[in-house]
This record gives structure tokens, sequence and C-alpha cells, in this order.
């Protein structure tokens, strides 16, 4: 049984020096609690806020990260030997879980385990309270996703065409990602953010403007779509990725911008929102039974790459998901 502990508080960029494997001693599930294998670990942008903190993230032990696991010993009535739960003590090979800390994932025929940490876990549900509950995404509109080459963003246009959006626009750091993108993931257009002023391609992409937009990115990616924003747009956002190794300021260059507009702008954290995790999974099991959705991932084998796969998710280098398979 192993775990990877934080050792040291990264100053910008983190490296994988700041991590440690750690042989921990069997665990032992005592009365109601239940022994996990873990399967599959989810590596998210969250993660590297953690690493700021004691209160998110205490050195020298493992952190939070949503995984998925086989119960090989269970001290509990509601857990048998075999069955697969959800639960959040990612970063380490095996964990200790109560059926409160955790939930049982039930197998359903054609949906890949995989998916109930990409597109049917809390990456899909980010991108459903997003564009459901916050943006109220109506049939016909135009909607702009940042980061859209990651698990949010891929998540957002395929569930933005299922609830019928005419158009969907999205920013990615590359020519290959915009071209896999449009090719792949059901984007109308995809703007390689690298290639020129941004503000500009979006003009030129969108020229009547959008209604929407999902913001995982925040600095000129939010300034940028403020700029293209029609009248009484709105902006559901979701992260600030560009923000998290302290590179430059929260707030974009146009804010007041918001209030000429009149502009509505909600963040929201998916955790407040987990109500509506039963009606997304409603809502894509068929499609992914069928086959007309699927969830994209990056998967990555064992957990001695894990710190080098959540570095590599900071930077952008994977498509969809990014998942640590054990």
């Amino acid at each position: 049984m192993r775990e990877i502990h934080l050792t040291g508080r990264p100053d910008g960029v983190p490296t994988t020096e700041l991590f440690t494997f750690v042989d921990v001693p069997p665990l032992v599930p005592g009365p109601g609690e239940a022994l996990v294998e873990n399967l599959w670990l989810s590596v998210d942008p969250y993660m590297r806020q953690a690493m700021d903190t004691d209160e998110w993230w205490p050195l020298n032990t493992a952190g939070e990260g949503r995984a998925l696991g086989r119960i090989v010993r269970s001290r509990t009535p509601e857990y048998a030997e075999g069955d697969i739960v959800f639960h959040t003590q990612g970063w380490r090979t095996h964990a200790v879980v109560t059926p409160a800390s955790s939930r049982r994932i039930d197998s359903v025929p054609g949906v890949p385990l995989s998916a109930h940490l990409g597109i049917l876990g809390g990456t899909g549900l980010s991108a459903y309270v997003g564009l459901k509950r916050v943006l109220n995404l109506q049939p016909g509109e135009t909607l702009l996703v940042s980061a859209a080459a990651g698990g949010v963003g891929t998540a957002a246009a395929r569930i933005a065409k299922l609830l019928g959006a005419g158009r969907v626009i999205g920013t990615t750091g590359s020519d290959a990602k915009a071209k896999h993108l449009v090719a792949e993931v059901g984007f109308d257009a995809a703007i390689n953010y690298r290639a020129g002023d941004l503000a500009a391609q979006l003009a030129a992409e969108a020229p009547d403007g959008v209604d929407a937009y999902l913001d995982n990115v925040g600095g000129e990616h939010l300034a940028a779509a403020i700029d293209v924003l029609r009248q009484n747009g709105r902006i559901a956002w979701c992260g600030a990725v560009s923000t998290y190794n302290h590179q430059a300021g929260v707030a974009p260059r146009n804010l007041f911008d918001i209030v000429g507009k009149e502009l509505r702008l909600e963040g929201f954290l998916v955790r407040n929102n987990l109500d509506l995790r039963p009606e997304l999974i409603e809502f894509l099991t068929p499609h992914l039974r069928s086959g007309a959705v699927v969830s994209d991932e990056t998967v990555v084998d064992g957990l001695d790459r894990m710190p080098e796969a959540f570095l590599a998710m900071l930077r952008g280098e994977n498509l969809g998901k990014m998942l640590i398979r054990l």
C-alpha cells in the first residue's frame, strides 16, 4: 500500500520534487468501514490551489482526490466485496471508506467505469451545472468555452450540443488540439489562443457575438469573452487556471464593461450542486450507451506516474479528462 505525500509548497509552477512516495502499513477497516483498492484516480486543476495551504493539503499527507475502487474487505452491510465505489481519497493505492464518505457505482453495459470520473463525474457535472443552472443555455444560442480540450471543456461541448446549442466555440493552446476539438469532440470552431490576439480571433469567429461563456481560465480569456459577449450575455465562472501558479491577477482589464453590456457573471462550486448529479447521469447514460457521446480521456498508467500526469494536466497536455489507471 502506497501513498503520494506533498512534502513542500510550490513557488509558482510546481515540480515533481514536491511529491514523495510513501509505503504505509496495511490498512484495516473497522466496524462500519470497508477497504478499497483503487482502480482509477483523477487529477484536477483545483489540486494546484490545494497545494498552497495547510487547510487544503497538509504537508506530508496524501491529498484529496476523486477515485474509483473495488471493495476488497467489508465490515459494513451496505457494501459487499467486489463492489465498485466512488470516494475522494486519491493519491494512494488503498483507502478505508464508509458508506457516508463514498457511494456505490452500478455497472451499466456500454458505459466505461472511467466515465464516472469523467463526463459522469465531477468533471461532467461542472460542465452541466454551468450550462444548465448558471447559464440556462437555450437552443440555438452561441456558446464559448475556454480550456476547451480539457475534461470540463470537452464535456461542455458534448452536453451543449445535446441541449441544442446553435454554435459552440472553444479556445485551446495548439492548432492540433483545435483540429481535434472540431473533428472529434463536436465543436463548431476552435481557436488556438497562442496564435495571435485572442479577442480579435474570437471576433472573427463570432462576428455577431456570443450569448454565453463557460470560463475555466480567467485572465485574458475572460477579458476577450467580455469583448465578444452580446448585450445581456451570461458568464459561468468555473475556474481560473491561468492564475493558479500566481502568474497574473484574476480581474480582467475590461471588467467594467460588464456594466455597459449588462452582462451577468456568476461563479459556482460543483460541490454545492450535487443535487444535479442524478439528472446528469440519467441525461447522458443513453447517449453513452449508444456511442453518440464518449467520455474524452487521457489515461496514464501507474501510481508512480501520477505527479507528472498532474503537472502535465496543468500544462494543458491532456485531451479530455486526465486519469490515472492503477
